[in-house]
């Protein structure tokens, strides 16, 4: 089964502002509700460390292209259980502003197991990040 949870948010600040913002893994702990921390050598082909709220994986970077997409690839136990594409992806509008969108794919045989809990926490801790991210991006220079 495959799933699929995508949020956007349209944030008053430039691409380069909000890269800065998101790919600063230091400083999640400051306004970053959602990821807790990520930890490890953010490059494609390398894995990584993600701690949310009482849970941590290891992905793999499959995708990193400044001011513009950060990709992750997790599997829970081993690949084709449960497995998430974690994407976050920057576009210009033009005028200022930012669309901001985070989503992940999910498959494997425990999709369905999951999925009530993935449209309710999961879509609501992008949504909280989502919202977290806009507002440090505007407020802070």
């Amino acid at each position: 089964m495959t799933k699929e949870i995508k949020t956007s948010i349209v944030i008053n600040s430039s691409k380069e502002r909000i890269w800065e913002i998101l790919t600063d893994f230091e400083y999640y702990s400051e306004w970053n509700s959602f990821i807790k921390s990520v930890i490890g050598n953010v490059e494609v082909g390398n894995q990584i460390t993600i701690k949310l709220k009482g849970m941590t994986f290891k992905p793999t970077v499959i995708a990193f292209h400044q001011n513009s997409e950060l990709k992750w690839l997790g599997h829970l136990w081993f690949k084709g259980l449960f497995d998430g594409e974690h994407t976050f992806k920057l576009i210009d509008n033009g005028d200022g502003t930012t669309n901001f969108e985070q989503s992940e794919i999910f498959n494997g045989i425990l999709v369905k197991l999951f999925a009530r809990s993935l449209d309710k926490n999961t879509r609501k801790g992008f949504e909280m990040m989502n919202m977290e991210l806009k507002l440090r991006a505007e407020n802070v220079k």
